[in-house]
């Protein structure tokens, strides 16, 4: 099932049959606007009308579209606040591999972000 891949605006699909036989195509990112159809192409087709109408909401509301994840710019930085004892348990590790706890934590993050891909 072809679309054009910035018809969306960069949102991710998810298409699936539900239990009454149904498709059912939403955002990923959006679960909220979402769309049924006798087929995927119904749906699809659906759920560009519903991404239309929310466009056009926004600029009713002159409030900015949100930007879909894919397309946001990210610096590479971020904080995460974790218990002290596994900040404990990373540096000791971190220590023994001669690594800064940063090092070993965007190590862990990155093997963590592929195995998922």
């Amino acid at each position: 099932m072809a679309h054009n891949k910035d018809q969306f605006d960069g949102y991710h699909l998810e298409i699936f049959k539900d239990e009454d036989g149904d498709f059912l195509a939403h955002f990923e990112e959006l679960p909220n606007v979402s769309a049924f159809g006798s087929t995927p192409e119904k749906a699809l087709k659906e759920l560009g009308e519903a991404w239309a109408l929310v466009k056009e909401h926004y600029a009713e509301q002159k409030k900015p579209l949100p930007v879909a994840p894919s397309r946001r710019d990210y610096g590479g930085v971020f904080q995460v606040r974790i218990d002290k004892r596994v900040h404990r348990e990373l540096a000791v590790e971190a220590e023994r591999h001669g690594l800064s706890l940063n090092a070993l934590v965007a190590q862990k993050l990155a093997k963590s972000v592929d195995r998922d891909s």
